[in-house]
């Protein structure tokens, strides 16, 4: 029986990165995404390119019926899933006290509600099979203080390396996935400007998800890809928190001014 991988977000960016590198290592897919359109044309082309199995799953994980749906695919121990990409994300561009509600919120049922209900699914699965491994994108935003997403993103980070220990004497691995900037539909979508941001700071998807699925293979609780990353998170995980809150409030406004 092939394998199975789930990934949330996976119509583009790091999510559509984890599927061509799943794909190609004979993953059968569980694509999931709102836009039900695009899933159906990448489905169709990992199908062509790779030759594996691959089912669509639309789901919109701010609502509580979809979320369901996609539990329910990972509660199935006849066709078990191997592998859990918790990927699905977005931002909000608003300052905290100048934000609608209902997006925030929103955020919080995309990063923090859904990935959490849908690990709680699939662990123990996984856990009876004494096999498997969650990957969940956090960001090296959880270490700075940059509103709701960095909150959420902490959340997810914190939540990751705790069950990483709780299961540390099996042969299940959580990790959290800390990128920094990646070239996806991100910032587009979140209508924010990276244009002052220096070249070497932005990472590919492709590079991202090469060394994310490394670590996890490795066993590792924490991936943060590339050099510029691994300084950035050391200053912001050690450093002065008055220096850390800062550089938070710095980036949110650099990403406003659009």
């Amino acid at each position: 029986m092939s394998k199975v991988a789930l990934i949330t977000g996976a119509s583009a960016g790091i999510g559509a990165g984890f599927a061509d590198l799943l794909a190609s290592e004979n993953y059968d897919l569980i694509l999931v995404a709102r836009d039900e359109e695009r899933l159906t044309q990448s489905a169709a082309i990992l199908t062509s390119k790779f030759g594996i199995t691959c089912e669509v799953l639309r789901a919109d994980l701010t609502v509580s019926a979809d979320l369901r749906k996609v539990e329910a695919r990972l509660l199935d121990q006849e066709n078990p899933v191997d592998v859990l990409i918790n990927n699905a994300g977005f931002g909000i561009k608003s300052s905290f006290t100048t934000s609608n509600i209902k997006d925030e919120q929103q955020l919080l049922d995309v990063l923090v509600t859904a990935p959490m209900r849908l690990m709680h699914a699939v662990l123990p699965v996984m856990k009876s099979r004494n096999s498997g491994i969650v990957i969940n994108v956090s960001s090296v935003a959880g270490w700075i203080a940059g509103g709701t997403y960095s909150a959420a993103k902490s959340y997810l980070t914190v939540l990751s390396e705790s069950i990483h220990t709780e299961l540390s004497n099996t042969e299940v691995t959580v990790m959290a996935l800390c990128p920094g900037f990646t070239r996806t539909e991100f910032h587009e979508r979140g209508k924010m400007s990276m244009k002052g941001l220096p070249k070497f700071m932005w990472l590919s998807s492709e590079f991202l998800v090469k060394k994310a699925w490394s670590d996890a293979l490795a066993g590792f609780a924490l991936s943060v890809p590339g050099w510029q990353y691994k300084i950035l998170s050391t200053v912001s995980r050690y450093g002065p928190r008055t220096l850390v809150r800062k550089l938070g409030m710095n980036v949110r406004v650099r990403q406003r001014r659009k």
